[in-house]
């Protein structure tokens, strides 16, 4: 899924914070070159057939046109985010080694853990860069700066585990992720391309998670992305609209994956915005 990213048409790029956010991580690509820095928790990424567990320190390149989502995150993770538009990205490359950030796919794994040094550099100067959003002159300096700050620090860095995942199991979560009506196992394993029992195996082994609960995690995602800030839609309909067969099922989820009941959240995103 392209994800539009609606950038002002003076801004080369943006900067901002993300946290374990009550929001749905979908599977999606954009247009713009993207940076996470990883500041708290952890978090899994799937990045095609290859998946990353990122932790404090982390610095993880996404290419223009990437397909990726972050499967998974604990209640305390959070990270940086920065995108570059391509004509900048462009600009701000001048010599033979960071050309490589303009290429169609990496050389190298597109994630390392930064030398302790270079995290706090890099995590002051986005703290200045959110504080220059008033002033696109000044962001956009900073946005280039950081772009190469990023990629020195990227270089100076050690690689961060990944392992490889299986197209299937790749196909599934993708499968599951795209749809909000619920499949079969046998269904889901027909259209991953293995049987049943053992894209279980593998999908456990490889991301983590059973098949179930992982359903059921993208299902709390989805009913978050529809519900909103609770405006156009009820709880109970947003809950069947994002795949739970009645309110009981989505109750019992809800709370086993947010730590919290779905009135209880309304209430705190209540009061978080009053």
């Amino acid at each position: 899924m392209r994800q539009h990213l609606h950038l002002p048409e003076k801004l080369n790029g943006a900067v901002w914070r993300y946290g374990n956010a009550a929001s749905a991580n979908r599977r999606h690509t954009h247009a713009e070159l993207e940076l996470n820095l990883v500041h708290g928790g952890v978090g899994t990424y799937l990045l095609g057939n290859r998946r990353y567990q990122i932790r404090r320190g982390d610095l993880l390149w996404l290419l223009p046109g990437q397909e990726h989502v972050l499967i998974e995150q604990t209640s305390d993770f959070g990270m940086w985010i920065a995108v570059f538009r391509r004509t900048a990205v462009r600009r701000a490359v001048s010599d033979s080694s960071s050309r490589e950030l303009l290429q169609s796919k990496w050389a190298h794994e597109p994630c390392r853990r930064l030398i302790r040094e270079d995290l706090r550099r890099l995590e002051d100067l986005f703290v200045d860069l959110t504080a220059s959003t008033n002033s696109p002159a000044l962001l956009n300096a900073g946005l280039a700066y950081a772009l190469l700050q990023a990629w020195r620090s990227f270089e100076r860095a050690a690689d961060a585990p990944v392992c490889d995942v299986h197209p299937a199991v790749e196909r599934a979560a993708r499968i599951i992720r795209d749809r909000s009506a619920a499949l079969t196992l046998e269904e889901l394993a027909h259209r991953a391309g293995l049987s049943a029992p053992r894209l279980s195996r593998l999908f456990k082994e490889q991301t983590g998670f059973a098949l179930a609960e992982f359903r059921n995690r993208s299902r709390v995602e989805r009913f978050l992305e529809i519900y909103g800030v609770g405006q156009r839609h009820t709880m109970l309909s947003a809950a069947l609209d994002a795949g739970f067969g009645s309110y009981a099922q989505f109750h019992r989820v809800f709370r086993r994956v947010m730590d919290e009941s779905p009135i209880e959240y309304r209430r705190r995103q209540s009061a978080q915005r009053s």
